[in-house]
């Protein structure tokens, strides 16, 4: 399930630190830490074959973040974000996206043109197999991209932080707007970006969000989609 960490006699602290961050981190965003469970430090840095200072750093860059939550008499514990919290996070990233987009338009480069390109091929085989999971993964390069041509480092650290509790939420909430509306929109998004055209970028990455954002309010809701409020709400 792990794998060992950095192995040199006299590791750096930090580096273990961030090594051990993306790894819980990792194993969150793919579930295999489900939602509620209890982020051990002592368990943890055994099973990481690190010392618990670096895991208990760790642990609270993840509350940070807002993938995990502290707990009375449990400690820290994997965050459960349910559609309301989503509803919420979705309006503030309706407006970052945007402006992800906006910025990108006027300083995207070649390279990332082409990423963004070979994204979107790799995306319309993606959703013509039906494959939700590769979806999401796919929807999520292709932001992460977008984030990254803005040239803006702490949009792009909000913006990750966000997609991380929603990718997180996946775990107890159905909800989905559909691969192929959101293929669209992205392709729309990246015809802006690579035209150029700042406020058409702008426009077409909130509305992408805004339609997530409807589909969620718009839908029964399920019963295991109630839960406590974002982490960041409690303190």
């Amino acid at each position: 399930m792990t794998q060992g960490a950095p192995t040199d006699e006299q590791p750096d602290r930090r580096r273990v630190g961030d090594w051990a961050y993306n790894r819980l981190r990792v194993l969150i965003l793919n579930h295999e830490l489900t939602p509620g469970t209890r982020l051990s430090v002592p368990a943890l840095a055994e099973q990481l074959s690190v010392s618990r200072s670096p895991v208990r750093e760790a642990v609270l860059r993840l509350i940070r973040e807002g993938l995990a939550d502290e707990v009375p008499h449990r400690g820290a514990v994997v965050s459960h974000i349910s559609r309301t919290d989503l509803a919420v996070l979705y309006e503030v990233r309706e407006v970052l996206e945007g402006l992800a987009a906006r910025l990108a338009a006027v300083a995207v480069t070649d390279e990332e043109v082409s990423e963004l390109e070979e994204n979107l091929q790799e995306h319309e085989a993606i959703v013509a197999s039906g494959d939700l999971e590769a979806h999401m993964d796919a929807d999520m390069r292709f932001h992460a991209v977008i984030r990254e041509a803005s040239g803006n480092p702490w949009l792009t650290t909000y913006l990750s932080q966000i997609q991380g509790q929603i990718r997180l939420a996946m775990t107890s909430t159905s909800v989905t707007a559909g691969a192929e509306p959101a293929l669209h929109d992205h392709q729309r998004i990246f015809a802006a970006v690579k035209g150029g055209q700042a406020a058409e970028a702008e426009e077409a990455g909130r509305m992408h969000i805004r339609r997530l954002r409807e589909a969620l309010l718009n839908d029964p809701p399920l019963r295991d989609d109630t839960g406590p409020p974002p982490a960041g709400a409690r303190r």
